[in-house]
């Protein structure tokens, strides 16, 4: 039986009532240490920004022992006790799964969230203080919906992250641990911009924070 949370004014759950309801549920909810949170639909852009990285890192990875996967494959962040839904993943070797589960991801290497205004502030933050306790985890990419730019979050040796940051419709992002990359051109295509705020820079910063 879920308690009440007095912080959030709602009822908080385990992870295994958490699970019971999502595998009834007609709608995708994410799992933050008790709270339930449901996901809104993604919006037409957001669908081709994701189709399109999906596509081009699934042909480069085409002859390698990774794949890549989209939107409905849930991963398990142990350590915070948190399940989230990217919405590209990719993996390589043999995937790992949660015990007794089949759909719960505990080992991908690259992780990709398209921002929005309802989940940007979540992607960078808690999502983010999340995701770097994988173990697995080798690169995160954040993308925007607005504007021809993806930030891109590497591990080092030492296990901080270096932040390379790709701007314009000209720019090309490498990620490293996959061998793959990505143009910005191809990731919007077919994506018309509110404004033109295209530039053609490519900058590279280092930061724990996106």
């Amino acid at each position: 039986m879920a308690i009440f949370s007095k912080e959030y004014n709602e009822p908080l759950y385990s992870a295994r009532e958490y699970l019971d309801m999502e595998h009834e549920a007609e709608t995708k909810s994410e799992y933050y240490d008790g709270r339930i949170v449901a996901m809104s639909g993604a919006s037409w852009g957001h669908n081709i920004i994701n189709n399109n990285i999906s596509r081009s890192l699934g042909n480069q990875l085409e002859k390698k022992p990774c794949v890549a996967t989209s939107s409905d494959l849930r991963v398990r962040v142990e350590k915070r006790n948190r399940y989230f839904y990217p919405d590209t993943v990719v993996i390589c070797g043999k995937p790992t799964f949660e015990p007794n589960s089949f759909d719960s991801l505990l080992n991908p290497l690259v992780i990709v969230e398209i921002l929005s205004k309802s989940t940007s502030k979540r992607d960078r933050g808690d999502k983010w203080k999340a995701y770097q306790t994988l173990e697995s985890l080798q690169a995160y990419l954040l993308v925007s919906q607005d504007t021809p730019r993806i930030s891109l979050f590497l591990r080092k040796e030492d296990g901080s992250w270096q932040n390379a940051v790709a701007i314009g419709l000209g720019s090309v992002l490498e990620i490293e641990p996959i061998g793959c990359t990505l143009c910005l051109e191809d990731v919007y295509r077919n994506v018309e911009f509110a404004s033109d705020a295209e530039t053609n820079e490519l900058s590279t910063t280092v930061g724990e924070n996106p």
